[in-house]
């Protein structure tokens, strides 16, 4: 085999000279892999000095020096001998190790760039929000903390093969997306704990005008159901659905559609689900369609499709309500199986987390990039499993169509609502300071609508809520505030002797177009914005004086609430509870 040497290289050019430095004019041993790639350049120059030119001083013909011991050919001056020789040719040797791994680190880097320029380039974002809410973020603490709060979007969109795929509907393709899922995470500022809020998609609620900031199309304000706001200008319509209805600042919105589901579950490696009874979401005589889920009782790990039916199944477990609950044991599974598989410590799997996230998502403009999404998920490692807690906000049935929309259930919901304003903890197991620099009293609201009538053409009733359970209602409490509010110039103020217990103090409106009246009243009593509520239940502007107002004729401050304070109707379930699903009997086998 013929040697290098013989080829015309010369390694006397890059060995010790007189000033103990190498020919890249290093000191000897302190060359670079950088340096020693850069060398390779000069290879004609190497072969010309190996065959026409002389070695160094004192050598010979240099095309076989140091192979040798002693004057052999070549051998002779310049200090050949065996120890040098194999000196060199370790030398050699780093040399062009050296010189392949700078070449190897340099190309892969630019791999890495390309590959993490690629990622960003995919990742899809628009706007926040999709109207002016007024709800203001909310101040920090001592510590510079802030609360994070998160609005997830399910899309039931078709506009991809892959989601008729896995949906169906090809008749459904070109029709606007529908938000059939929509949670509100909430991550305390101390990051410490967490809580969700699911709200049932037939909810009927107040929608603000909203402009679409792909198309620029502008929606007008209306009260329709919450699952249309996706059609209505964007998750950015969503989000300004829910900051309007709970006084809650959102700092972020993400949508996943059926295909996003599918490729989520298959990057975590599948979650654990449970169900009581066999369970077969088929289509019946009496209801078409169904998931098609199929499971045996008990425990099983579910991805890609088989993840995507347990979400949607409906008919199987009873109802919208019943999917909820089973929405919240499967993301409470998976935050647990990515704790458990420490996706929160490890850079590398998180990094591959994000990458997953990234095919499967939409998210507002404010985390639309790789390292915003890897920096979103470090923001969870901190939160105890038993400190998560998932709930569905309380509904009643909505009096314009009782078999198939809701409505929020004020006197609950406002007692929720409380809790995420002050960041306050869902559960008991930690202190109830959490950090938020909450101030105890709810939000206010800069963006309320005026009223449309002065106080003296309002008719307002008032009824007496003070009472409850634990204690009597506060005899004349409605006949009070009645009088207050005809000495603010309501004189069309009445009294009603309906009983309503409630723990807040609201003022309740039947329709969009009373709403500022409402507002109005409010101002008149004190009480923030956000008490004011749309309710099915009344047929004009009514004050229900609750519990929190039992005396005096101004409206106290507000205590911070408690800790793990929820309402029973809530439904809550922590994340550290698998829970197991019960089937509805037709969907048995």
């Amino acid at each position: 085999m013929r040697h290098p040497e013989e080829l015309g290289w010369d390694d006397s050019l890059y060995e010790n000279g007189a000033d103990g430095t190498d020919a890249a004019g290093t000191a000897s041993g302190a060359g670079t892999a950088a340096a020693a790639a850069s060398r390779t350049v000069s290879v004609p120059q190497q072969r010309a000095a190996g065959r026409h030119g002389p070695g160094p001083a004192g050598g010979g013909h240099g095309g076989r020096r140091g192979r040798t011991s002693g004057g052999g050919h070549g051998g002779g001056g310049g200090g050949g001998g065996p120890r040098q020789g194999t000196k060199r040719r370790r030398f050699r040797a780093l040399r062009w190790v050296s010189g392949i791994l700078a070449l190897l680190i340099l190309g892969t880097a630019g791999a890495g760039y390309a590959y993490y320029r690629h990622l960003n380039g995919s990742l899809r974002s628009d706007a926040r929000a999709g109207s002016a809410s007024g709800v203001a973020k909310p101040k920090a603490n001592a510590a510079g903390q802030t609360p994070m709060n998160i609005l997830l979007i399910g899309s039931d969109s078709r506009a991809s093969a892959a989601n008729v795929a896995l949906g169906g509907g090809k008749n459904l393709r070109d029709d606007p997306p529908l938000a059939d899922v929509q949670m509100l995470l909430h991550v305390s500022a101390d990051r410490k704990n967490a809580s969700m809020v699911s709200i049932p998609r037939d909810t009927r609620v107040d929608i603000p005008a909203c402009k679409d900031a792909k198309t620029g199309k502008q929606y007008p304000a209306t009260n329709g159901i919450i699952n249309t706001t996706l059609a209505r200008g964007g998750p950015g319509c969503t989000l300004s659905t829910w900051e309007k209805m709970t006084g809650v600042y959102i700092d972020h919105w993400m949508t996943i559609d059926f295909a996003g589901v599918v490729q989520m579950a298959d990057a975590v490696g599948g979650v654990p689900v449970c169900v009581k009874e066999n369970v077969w979401d088929h289509p019946t005589p009496a209801v078409p369609g169904g998931s098609g889920l199929k499971l045996r009782a008990g425990t099983t790990k579910v991805q890609g499709k088989q993840a995507l039916q347990w979400l949607r199944t409906r008919h199987a477990f009873s109802s919208d309500l019943g999917r909820n609950q089973a929405q919240h044991m499967y993301l409470s599974s998976m935050f647990r199986t990515l704790k458990s598989q420490d996706y929160f410590t490890s850079p590398t799997k998180l990094t591959s987390l994000a990458g997953a996230a990234i095919k499967a998502l939409e998210v507002s403009d404010e985390i639309g990039s790789v390292k915003k999404l890897f920096d979103l998920g470090m923001q969870l490692k901190d939160v105890p499993v038993d400190r998560m807690t998932m709930v569905t906000m309380p509904t009643v049935p909505d009096p314009e169509d009782p078999d198939n929309h809701l409505l929020e259930k004020t006197a609950d919901t406002d007692q929720l609502w409380s809790l995420l304003r002050n960041d306050v903890p869902f559960d008991k197991n930690g202190k109830a300071k959490s950090g938020s620099g909450g101030t105890g009293k709810p939000t206010v609201r800069a963006s309320a609508p005026t009223p449309d009538h002065s106080p003296a053409e309002t008719a307002v009733t008032v009824r007496n809520g003070t009472g409850g359970e634990e204690q009597a209602a506060v005899p004349g409490r409605a006949g009070d505030i009645a009088q207050l509010l005809v000495g603010k110039g309501y004189g069309r103020a009445v009294t009603d002797s309906t009983q309503t217990p409630s723990k807040a103090t609201t003022v309740l409106y039947p329709s969009t177009g009373s709403e500022g009246d409402a507002q109005g009243v409010a101002k008149a009593l004190g009480l923030p914005t956000s008490a004011v509520k749309k309710s099915g239940e009344v047929s004009g502007v009514t004050v229900v004086v609750g519990a929190d107002w039992r005396e005096s004729g101004t409206y106290p401050k507000q205590p911070k609430p408690e800790a793990g304070d929820l309402p029973a109707s809530a439904d809550a379930l922590s994340g550290d509870k698998l829970g197991c699903m019960d089937v509805y009997k037709p969907y048995q086998w």
